[in-house]
C-alpha cells in the first residue's frame, strides 16, 4: 500500500508550529549510544521511518530499543553482533554510522554499503580511508565494507570534502582510540556539534567541533547519558519556504534560528518581512510578490542543499528570472522535470537551473523522488491552483514528522489518501 497526498492549493498558509527534532543529528546520536555498555536516552526525537530503520539495526547489533512519544531509549548492555546488514542499510545511508562505533567497541564491523536517497554518487571511501588511517584492516567483500583492528591509534586525517558522515564516524572512533585525532577539512554542521557534545557528555575530549580542525584525545572508555536532540533546520526551512511561496505567514517556535542564517539572510533579500530571535522566528509574505534571487548551494554555513528543491518552487512564483547553482550534489535536480508539469519556466544547464517566474501554476499528480524533492513537490501543490495529487509521499514519511497535520494547523486543504 503506497499513501499520496491530496491537496487543493492557493491557500496561503497561516498560524504557527513547533519544529521537530532533527533527523540528520538524531541519527548519528542513535548510533553513538553503542559506544557505551549502558542505557542512552534521547530526547526530542522525530517519529519518522528513518528512526524506526536506525532502531532495527540497532536491534540486530543486540541493543534494547524503545520509543515512546519522542523519548528513545537504548540499551546497549548486551550488543553482541558486529554486522549491520544489507536489508536495512539499503533503505538509508545514515546506517553507515554505526560503522566506527561498531569499531571503536568491538574492533571489528561488518557493515553493507549503503543506500538512500537517489542523490548521485556520494561514496563511503572517505569513511573506509579514515579508518585505516587509524589502524583498521578494510576490506570489500559481497557489497559489505569489513573492518577489523587490534588498535586504535590517534592520526592527522584530511578529508578532500567536509562530509557530515565521515566526520561523525572519526569523532566517534577516535574517541576511542590511543592518542590523538586531528580531522582536518571536518564538517562544520549542527549535526556534527550536537553529535560532538553529546559525545564529551559521554567522557570523550574533544575540541573545535563547528570548525574546519577538530582534535579528539581518545579516552578509556565512555558513559550513557541523557541528551536532547536539537531542533531540525531543514523541516524549519522548509515550511518557511512554504509559507513564503504561498504568500502566507509563519512563527515557527523550538527551532533554532542561528542555524538557518543564510535562508533567513536570502528570504529578506525577496521581500519576506523576517522577525527572529535565537528559538523562534516569524515571516510574513502577504500581499506581496516576491522578488526573484539567486543562490548557491554550499556547505554549512552556507545556503544547504537541502533546501534547494523547495526554494526552487518559491522562485517559480517570483518575479524575475533567477539561477539556483547546485555544488553539493550536481544531479540533484530531479523535482524539475515534475515541476514541469505544474506550469513552471525552468531550464536545466549542468548542475545549475534558470528560472523563469510565473503568475500561476496549475495543480497536477507530481511524484516524490527523495525526501528534499518530495518536499519541493509538497510546496508546489499548495501553491499551485486547484488540486495536486503528491505520489510516493514513503519519502516525506522519512524526513518530515506529521507533515500533514502542520499543514492543515497552518490552513492547508492536505489529507492522505491509502491506495
Amino acid at each position: 500500500m503506497m499513501d499520496h497526498f491530496v491537496i487543493e492549493g492557493g491557500i496561503p498558509l497561516s498560524g504557527t508550529i513547533a519544529c521537530s527534532g532533527a533527523k540528520n543529528s538524531a541519527l548519528p546520536l542513535m548510533a553513538a549510544a553503542l559506544l557505551t555498555e549502558g542505557v542512552t536516552v534521547l530526547n526530542n526525537i522525530p517519529d519518522l521511518q528513518d528512526i524506526r530503520t536506525m532502531a532495527m539495526v540497532l536491534r540486530v547489533i543486540g541493543a534494547d530499543v524503545r520509543f515512546d512519544n519522542g523519548r528513545l531509549t537504548i540499551d546497549c548492555s548486551h550488543c553482541n553482533f558486529w554486522e549491520a546488514p544489507y536489508e536495512l542499510v539499503r533503505k538509508m545511508r545514515a546506517s553507515f554510522y554505526v560503522l566506527g562505533p561498531l569499531i571503536a567497541r568491538f574492533r571489528q564491523a561488518k557493515v553493507s554499503l549503503p543506500g538512500g536517497c537517489a542523490l548521485g554518487p556520494r561514496p563511503v571511501d572517505l569513511h573506509l580511508k579514515a579508518m585505516e588511517q587509524l589502524g583498521c584492516d578494510i576490506s570489500i567483500e559481497d557489497g559489505y565494507a569489513i573492518a577489523t583492528v587490534e588498535k586504535l591509534i590517534g592520526t592527522h586525517i584530511h578529508l578532500d570534502i567536509p562530509s557530515v558522515g565521515a566526520t561523525g564516524n572519526i569523532m566517534m572512533t577516535a574517541s576511542l582510540a590511543e592518542g590523538k585525532t586531528v580531522i582536518d577539512n571536518a564538517a562544520c554542521e549542527p549535526d556534527i556539534v550536537d553529535l560532538a557534545d553529546m559525545l564529551k557528555a559521554m567522557g570523550a575530549n574533544i575540541e573545535g567541533a563547528g570548525t574546519r580542525y577538530v582534535e579528539i584525545n581518545g579516552v578509556k572508555g565512555l558513559h550513557p547519558v541523557e541528551w536532547t536532540v536539537i531542533p531540525d533546520r531543514i523541516e524549519a526551512g522548509t515550511y518557511l519556504i512554504a509559507a513564503a511561496a504561498t504568500s502566507g505567514t509563519l512563527t515557527l517556535t523550538h527551532c533554532r534560528t542561528d542555524h538557518i542564517g543564510a535562508l533567513l539572510n536570502k528570504l529578506g533579500k525577496t521581500g519576506v518581512d523576517v522577525d527572529s530571535n535565537l528559538d523562534s522566528v516569524s515571516i510574513d509574505a502577504t500581499d506581496r510578490k516576491l522578488k526573484a534571487l539567486d543562490i548557491t548551494t554550499e556547505v554549512y554555513p552556507g545556503f544547504p542543499t537541502d533546501l534547494q528543491a523547495p526554494w526552487t518552487v518559491m522562485m517559480c512564483m517570483a518575479v524575475g528570472d533567477s539561477i539556483i547553482k547546485e555544488t553539493i550534489y550536481p544531479e540533484r535536480f530531479t523535482h524539475v522535470q515534475e515541476l514541469l508539469r505544474l506550469g513552471t519556466r525552468i531550464t536545466k544547464k549542468l548542475n545549475s537551473i534558470c528560472i523563469e517566474g510565473v503568475d500561476r501554476l496549475k495543480g497536477a499528480s507530481i511524484m516524490c523522488s527523495d525526501i528534499r524533492a518530495g518536499a519541493a513537490m509538497v510546496v508546489a501543490g499548495l501553491v499551485a491552483d486547484g488540486q495536486s495529487k503528491i505520489l510516493r509521499i514513503y519519502h516525506m514519511d522519512r524526513g518530515y514528522e506529521g507533515m500533514e497535520e502542520k499543514l492543515s494547523s497552518l490552513g492547508a486543504n492536505i489529507r492522505r489518501v491509502s491506495e
